[in-house]
């Protein structure tokens, strides 16, 4: 169990990185639109590009991650993923920084599939939702001090400086990966025979418990990426606050979901995935409603309406996760979870891209259409409610696989 919970707390920390890099974006905003002089539809390009990025990396790499040791395939992309981010941090000019965001992505999607594989190669379908809820804290974490740090240094140089922290961060995890995370194959161990492109598509598209898994990850991104990119701009714009109370809103909103993220893990194993999805899918939908219609607000109400949202979007992403992991057993969850991200990844492009085509600037610089944005999101998020009762875990424990000649440092015992 101490073995366990080492891999799940670097697992954390890789998606802390992951996150804070994608995340660190959209805070950035209206520094970016001042800088480069961009429309909000170029800023939905910039922070579309990762995300399009990380979708077809993901989709290519459903040919790959189950082929090879998950340790091995992790260092290569969090190498990747490091000198993207590099590259972001030097980039001089839009174009250039569009095109670092795109090496980023392609190297972070990967991550999140291998983060959800291992969980789900290591870790019993009992204690799959706390697991999760561990490591979807990083979220919070990266809300209530990555996101916030990056934008005080930001304040204090230029908008070079989050990146810069960030990839020092990722030199330090790159490490903790190479010293402790074991080596893991019991995926690979009785397979002999790979299948081919075209196999590994077949048997994902097949499946129809899996396609209700990745179709509700569809509906997720919609209801949720049309509104989070524009969140800042927005406040800023239309709301009335500064470049550095923007900090206010991560880290209330990341402070509180610290707390709540593996409360929501526990009662996931409870009281079942389902019924606490449902619970805060409805709950969701209410910061929505408010946070896009919002004109000059005090502060106070405006954290209280945004630490909401957090906690609430927070909270249905860790059932969701623990639910689809469990569509797929242990011989093609790599492939299956690897197409799944593509699609979160493609999906949050797209939520993002067609909002700033939706959204415009009138001639006072406010954000206008906002509204619309989120009618359109409430509707996407309301359409899981009915879908997730229809999807089905399959894999009910978890095989364990370590090579205990290599190393030990995984022991788990079957509860």
């Amino acid at each position: 169990m101490k073995n366990e919970k080492l891999l799940l707390w670097i697992l954390a920390a890789i998606n802390f990185t992951h996150i804070v890099d994608f995340m660190i974006l959209m805070p950035l905003g209206p520094q970016l639109m001042r800088i480069f002089e961009i429309s909000p539809r170029e800023f939905g390009l910039l922070v579309s590009s990762y995300t399009f990025a990380a979708g077809l990396s993901s989709f290519l790499g459903a040919f790959v991650l189950d082929k090879y040791d998950r340790r091995s395939i992790m260092m290569w992309v969090f190498l990747g993923f490091f000198l993207g981010t590099l590259a972001c941090a030097f980039s001089p000019n839009y174009p250039i920084l569009l095109l670092a965001r795109i090496i980023s992505g392609l190297f972070g999607g990967l991550t999140s599939a291998l983060i959800l594989a291992i969980i789900g190669d290591v870790v019993p379908d009992g204690r799959r939702g706390r697991a999760m809820g561990l490591v979807m804290a990083a979220f919070s974490v990266a809300s209530v001090f990555g996101v916030p740090f990056g934008l005080f240094i930001a304040s204090l140089s230029n908008w070079h400086a989050p990146f810069l922290f960030l990839a020092s961060i990722s030199a330090v995890i790159f490490w903790m990966i190479y010293k402790y995370v074991p080596s893991i194959t019991a995926h690979i161990v009785a397979k002999h025979d790979k299948p081919s492109p075209i196999q590994v598509i077949r048997r994902v598209t097949s499946n129809r418990n899996q396609m209700r898994g990745i179709t509700l990850t569809v509906m997720m991104m919609l209801g949720q990426f049309m509104i989070i990119p524009f969140l800042s701009p927005y406040m800023v714009a239309n709301v009335g606050f500064t470049d550095m109370e923007l900090t206010y809103i991560y880290m209330a909103g990341g402070a509180f979901t610290i707390f709540t993220s593996p409360w929501v893990g526990r009662m996931t194993d409870k009281y079942g995935k389902v019924k606490i999805f449902s619970i805060f899918m409805t709950l969701n939908v209410i910061p929505i409603a408010v946070i896009t219609h919002l004109g000059a607000t005090p502060i106070p109400y405006v954290l209280l309406i945004s630490t909401m949202f957090f906690v609430t979007s927070n909270g249905r992403m860790v059932p969701a996760s623990a639910l689809i992991t469990g569509t797929a057993r242990s011989e093609n969850r790599g492939s299956f979870l690897s197409f799944n991200s593509a699609v979160q990844q493609l999906s949050a492009g797209l939520a993002s891209f067609v909002a700033g085509l939706i959204l415009a600037e009138n001639i006072n610089g406010e954000l206008v259409n906002y509204n619309i944005v989120g009618y359109i999101a409430i509707v996407f998020s309301l359409l899981t409610l009915p879908l997730i009762r229809r999807i089905k875990v399959v894999d009910t424990e978890a095989i364990v696989s370590v090579a205990e000649s290599e190393t030990n440092k995984i022991k788990l015992t079957q509860k």
